[in-house]
């Protein structure tokens, strides 16, 4: 038998044992399930983690922005469960009074929270790729160069003159740290599903393409931002198109100028040798001069159907304008905006 000594030996060490299993046990629960996250805050956090990053620059950020309370925890944590070998890039929400262990799940897994773009208001190639990558981690350079390369565009059947119609504005969830061509393909899928069975039967049916569709919606989104005349002001546009008449649409040749803060175009403006002077060449212009919202494109599709071959700003400046059927009738139209332009010193 054991001697009372040895007994009490035995008893100590089991009670040690005992207690630093239970404080083990504990600080091991406290690592994994008490919360660690924004605990002072009931505001979300948003985490940016840009390609390339390392577990260090992820924990290092968290703490910084005090984010976490105990980083050393975390990266136990993270350590445990192979985060800090498979940090993965993105945009991550993260709510308040989370574990440690729900935050490395939801970094670890990719979870990440997609955001919204929206582009509008778009004349050239620099202007979309500033609007559309604005909240993304990809550059707008990236991006721009893309769309001025020729060989790139091709695969999605545009040229450089075309590239633009391939953009649809509106509002689009997408990854953070979505890549450039990867944007691109994105753009491309949401450009088919807008152009619907539907559609192609109208824009056939108006002897254009789809980028033909884009083209003049441009022109005619230049023209008005009354969206109940678009329609109106398609069809003086395919009115002409079907004589052979020039357009002889002013936007186009303040596009082909690259003056936007032109407010008259003059006698001189129409002499410039531009494919994009509607004045000087017959038919479409070679691409959009903007791009044309949902909108414009439906103008177009639904255009009305009349026999206006001319029309001019109303005098009144309201934004809206007059038609007309003949040169004489649009003429009489057009010198009562010139006087009114004069009598506002718009010259």
């Amino acid at each position: 038998m054991l001697s009372d000594k040895k007994k009490n030996i035995y008893l100590v060490l089991i009670i040690s044992v005992s207690v630093i299993a239970i404080s083990m046990s504990f600080y091991f629960y406290q690592v994994f399930f008490s919360p660690n996250v924004l605990i002072d805050s009931d505001q979300s956090y948003t985490l940016k983690i840009p390609s390339n990053s390392t577990f260090k620059t992820v924990s290092d950020k968290l703490f910084e922005d005090r984010v976490i309370n105990d980083v050393l925890s975390f990266s136990f944590v993270a350590k445990v469960l192979d985060y800090q070998e498979a940090v993965k890039p993105g945009l991550y929400v993260i709510k308040p009074k989370m574990t440690n262990l729900q935050l490395v799940r939801q970094l670890r897994s990719g979870n990440q929270s997609p955001i919204r773009i929206t582009f509008n208001n778009v004349r050239t190639k620099e202007d979309l790729a500033e609007k559309i990558t604005t909240n993304l981690e990809i550059d707008q350079s990236q991006f721009l160069a893309l769309l001025q390369d020729s060989v790139f565009i091709r695969k999605y059947d545009f040229n450089e003159e075309t590239v633009m119609s391939m953009f649809i504005p509106n509002t689009y969830e997408v990854w953070w740290n979505t890549g450039a061509e990867a944007l691109f393909d994105r753009m491309y899928k949401e450009y088919q599903s807008f152009w619907t069975e539907n559609r192609k039967q109208k824009a056939a049916e108006l002897g254009l393409s789809q980028k033909e569709v884009s083209t003049l919606a441009s022109i005619v989104q230049a023209e008005s931002q009354k969206s109940d005349e678009r329609p109106k002001i398609a069809g003086v546009y395919l009115n002409r198109l079907k004589l052979g008449m020039p357009l002889q649409a002013d936007p186009t040749l303040v596009f082909a100028l690259g003056d936007f803060s032109l407010k008259r175009v003059l006698n001189i403006h129409k002499e410039t040798d531009s494919p994009y002077n509607t004045y000087k060449y017959a038919g479409l212009p070679p691409g959009p001069i903007n791009l044309p919202d949902i909108n414009s494109l439906d103008a177009v599709l639904n255009s009305e159907n009349h026999n206006f071959l001319y029309f001019c700003a109303k005098e009144d400046f309201s934004g809206y304008h007059s038609f007309a059927t003949n040169l004489a009738q649009h003429n009489a139209n057009a010198r009562r905006y010139q006087a009114a332009l004069n009598a506002a010193k718009i010259y």
